[in-house]
């Protein structure tokens, strides 16, 4: 897929949401799918992420007092 780029951005984000909807329905599935997945593992890098540095913050803490 082209997009070419506008001067206008909001010109260009109609034409980008115009072009993603006339590729057709099989194509936006495809890309819910891979918002799904990117999101999926976004979510569980975070969780993962807050969960460790929160340990270690306690860690810290408990040790300073």
């Amino acid at each position: 897929m082209r997009v070419e780029l506008a001067r206008d951005g909001g010109a260009n984000m109609s034409h980008l949401l115009r072009k993603l909807w006339d590729d057709g329905g099989q194509d936006i599935a495809e890309y819910a799918v891979m918002l799904a997945v990117i999101l999926v593992l976004v979510v569980g890098t975070i969780r993962l992420v807050g969960s460790n540095a929160n340990n270690a913050f306690s860690s810290v803490a408990s040790s300073l007092q």
